[in-house]
């Protein structure tokens, strides 16, 4: 087993539910970066989704990652699943002897902490980095205040808090009731150099473009509601919605009654330059964020953005640039917001979008994320095993 000094290799497991969106990025990212470092590295994650993009991405990865890629049916909410995942999670965990359990989103911290919870004098040190989840479900509700004790008792479990932005880290403190009682960091995603490159429109761009997942929290509802206002008033944008998710036959007839299908087309995940290449201006209509990657990868490609102030949102756009961002869940606002982005010339647009990226590029680097969080698990684990 590796030891804590400074110069030596560490092994690492990442434990996470789902593989996919801007978590399973994160965690590729920081797989990809700590490999690259001389790191031990594996992955622990559903197997029922993530589909074959998924699968392509771990086939492409096992070579590197030398504690391997572990799937297991996970369920998105508390079932008999969760006992069968645990207990591979624990065996899984004896057989690898890692220095470092790194649970991400709130199923891989409960899969990650909860045996730590029952082995207080363990040798390997615990990280969590919450990516929003439960702290974002439904803030009041009987099911949040359940998720909320779930954390305070993980808490006692937990060698290092790794918030990924201001705001969930002040989400910690305002439902859990307290800062972290153990070591935290905020350590802001951060994406690569290439990623800063612009993108090029075809001639066949849409006008709009949304990218992400089709369901509730993403607002699609309201920009679809927004383009059927701006068809009253003579415009008529083509709308590209890249992305999938529970919502999306929801959307698909709403387009339908609100007499706007015609300029909404609809298509399946894509890797990200390549969906931003099809529209000029990106619409993210969210209702409820974490730091999301869709917004820091097309910021940093100066693309033209909409965005709402939720979440993290306003930490990617920093005090010079937040006052572009708009209210969520406003159709009219959202309406008016994208007719005046239309209007305005494209060279403007452009000089816009690389103010941002360039904010972008000095504050949310992929080296400083990877070198942070391995800094923090070295001082976790110097202090598990002082």
């Amino acid at each position: 087993m590796s030891r804590p000094e400074e110069d030596a290799p560490l092994r690492i497991l990442h434990v996470f539910r789902a593989p996919l969106g801007g978590l399973f990025r994160h965690v590729l990212d920081l797989a990809r970066g700590q490999v690259e470092r001389g790191h031990d590295v594996g992955i622990l994650c559903d197997s029922t989704t993530g589909g074959s993009r998924a699968g392509d991405v771990f086939a492409e990865l096992a070579p590197v990652l030398t504690l391997g890629v572990t799937r297991l049916p996970m369920s998105r909410y508390p079932s008999l699943t969760d006992a069968r995942a645990q207990i591979g999670m624990i065996g899984r965990r004896w057989r690898l002897q890692p220095d470092i359990v790194h649970g991400h989103g709130s199923k891989g911290g409960v899969y990650a902490r909860l045996p730590a919870l029952l082995t207080p004098g363990r040798r390997y040190a615990t990280a969590y980095t919450p990516h929003g989840g439960s702290f974002n479900y439904k803030p009041g509700s009987a099911q949040h205040r359940l998720y909320m004790t779930i954390e305070r008792m993980l808490e006692r479990a937990t060698d290092m808090f790794l918030f990924e932005s201001r705001f969930i880290a002040g989400r910690f403190r305002a439902h859990v009731g307290h800062e972290p009682r153990t070591d935290h960091r905020i350590i802001l995603n951060g994406i690569a150099e290439a990623e800063f490159a612009p993108i090029r429109h075809g001639e066949s761009a849409a006008e709009l473009l949304y990218l992400g997942e089709l369901r509730q929290a993403k607002g699609v509802d309201t920009l679809i509601e927004a383009l059927a206002l701006l068809k009253q008033h003579g415009l008529t944008p083509r709308l590209m919605i890249v992305g999938s998710g529970p919502d999306e036959e929801m959307l698909r007839q709403l387009a339908q009654v609100r007499g706007v299908a015609g300029q909404c087309h609809f298509r399946g995940p894509a890797p990200i330059r390549e969906a931003l290449a099809e529209g000029r201006i990106m619409v993210i209509p969210s209702r409820a964020e974490s730091l999301p990657y869709v917004i820091l990868e097309a910021a940093a490609a100066a693309q033209p953005l909409i965005a709402t102030d939720v979440g993290g949102i306003g930490e990617i756009y920093g005090p010079d640039h937040r006052h572009r961002l708009i209210a969520p869940d406003d159709n009219a606002l959202l309406a008016r917001t994208i007719a005046a982005m239309l209007a305005t010339p494209d060279e403007e647009r452009q000089r816009q979008a690389a103010d941002l990226a360039r904010h972008v590029e000095q504050n949310f680097r992929l080296d400083s994320m990877t070198d942070g969080v391995l800094a923090a698990y070295r001082a976790a684990l110097a202090r598990r095993r002082g």
